[in-house]
């Protein structure tokens, strides 16, 4: 069995993932084909395995993966498909985020496929012997051959274009010439003077280089321009109508679907670059943060006071999407013994709540994201934190009548809630 993981050029069905596992593991590559697609359906993990492998596992006879490839300037088909299969299981990993029994089986699943690969490994290699470990190691360096000069630089790479073939150029962006068009002469000057002509001697014209063949087209602008475009209208259709996690998930998704398409047709059409693939990636987080966003946080941001006038004029609850919204108690006042309760729910923004002086108040307050301001607080005194929880309850003011009990559920997702006494 190799020491080192490599893809099996030979047996390959797609890249030689699979075959390059069996290889190593000693397993039938139809058990990793069969698992890694199974993977693949129940939560991506399958899609984004086998792209970074593709991406950054070689073959067994190269030593330059197909990642290297994208960052030197080298995009083709190989590297265009394994970032389009990292990007696709990505997508489909996100929308399974909120079903824990579908991740659960891939993550069990997962760990017996690796579980069996591992014990398929072990199960065949023999002891080392530590005598032939001592002798090998007290044996003297073998003689190598000395390094060989040449003309040209010799960590260039052979010119590469990209339908394979060579008509001229490096196939990089970057970097020098041709190098085989160098001879010795242009390394090294060995000051050999031009030859002497005579005065009426016929000149011959100097030959015309041939034109330096195009490249192929660079879409990636067009690509960025048109994800930019997409994800602008998939934003607007669903401002006005829908939730701002649905919106941007919806112009994200639009944004993505675009970058994954402009990848795919690179592979023919023309060409993109790192940048791209960066974006998309990008673009891939922003699509995770917006399906994490709350969904009572509205579009629009909209100023809201409620002043119910009687303990009876109470509703049970009240809601506001994006905004601040006032919750102004001072005349309600519940008799002794009697208990009020109302649950007010802000999306996003800020949620002021004042109470009457004389009942007592018992306050469950929850933040997503944000601060937590009760009476006796500095107006300074800001503090922000995620997930934030307190139960409260307030004593009536000195000097104010006994009445009854206020019962405050209050719950901003982003923002701010802020409690305040009315003056007896």
């Amino acid at each position: 069995m190799p020491d080192r993981f490599r893809r099996d050029r030979r047996h390959k069905m797609i890249a030689g993932v699979c075959a390059g596992l069996g290889r190593q593991t000693d397993m039938d590559p139809v058990i990793f084909r069969i698992t890694l697609a199974v993977l693949s359906a129940t939560g991506g993990l399958g899609l984004i395995f086998y792209g970074f492998a593709w991406l950054l596992v070689p073959y067994q006879d190269e030593e330059e993966n197909e990642l290297r490839k994208l960052f030197t300037g080298r995009v083709d088909g190989q590297a265009l498909a394994a970032v389009l299969f990292a990007l696709v299981g990505c997508g489909i990993f996100l929308t399974m985020l909120r079903n824990g029994g579908v991740l659960a089986f891939a993550t069990v699943l997962s760990l017996l496929l690796a579980g069996a690969g591992y014990w398929s490994r072990r199960r065949g290699a023999p002891d080392p012997d530590p005598l032939a470990a001592q002798a090998a190691a007290d044996a003297p360096p073998e003689a190598q051959a000395p390094p060989v000069v040449t003309t040209y630089p010799s960590w260039w790479r052979d010119p590469i274009v990209k339908d394979g073939t060579h008509v001229g150029g490096t196939g990089y962006l970057w970097g020098p010439g041709d190098a085989r068009e160098r001879d010795l002469t242009s390394v090294v000057d060995v000051g050999v003077p031009n030859p002497w002509t005579h005065p009426g001697a016929i000149r011959t014209p100097p030959h015309a280089a041939p034109p330096r063949p195009r490249g192929p087209r660079w879409i990636g602008g067009w690509v960025f321009l048109l994800a930019l475009l997409a994800g602008g209208l998939g934003t607007a259709l669903g401002w006005d109508t829908h939730p701002l996690g649905t919106s941007l998930q919806t112009g994200l998704a639009c944004a993505l679907a675009v970058f994954g398409l402009g990848i795919a047709l690179s592979a023919f059409l023309g060409r993109t670059g790192a940048g791209t693939v960066f974006l998309a990636l990008v673009t891939a987080g922003l699509l995770a943060g917006a399906a994490a966003l709350p969904r009572d946080i509205t579009t629009d941001w909209r100023e809201t006071s409620w002043k119910p006038v009687a303990a009876a004029q109470l509703r049970s609850g009240y809601d506001l999407g994006t905004g601040r919204g006032t919750l102004d108690l001072t005349r309600v006042h519940p008799v002794k013994g009697q208990t009020v309760a109302t649950d007010v729910r802000v999306g996003a923004g800020q949620l002021k709540v004042i109470v009457p002086a004389g009942a007592a108040v018992r306050l469950s307050i929850d933040v997503g994201v944000g601060d937590i301001r009760l009476p006796g607080d500095s107006g300074k005194d800001v503090d922000v934190r995620p997930g934030r929880h307190e139960e409260v309850t307030l004593t009536p003011a000195k000097g104010a009548g006994k009445g009854g009990t206020l019962d405050l559920t209050l719950g901003v997702g982003v923002g701010q809630v802020e409690v305040s006494r009315a003056a007896s």
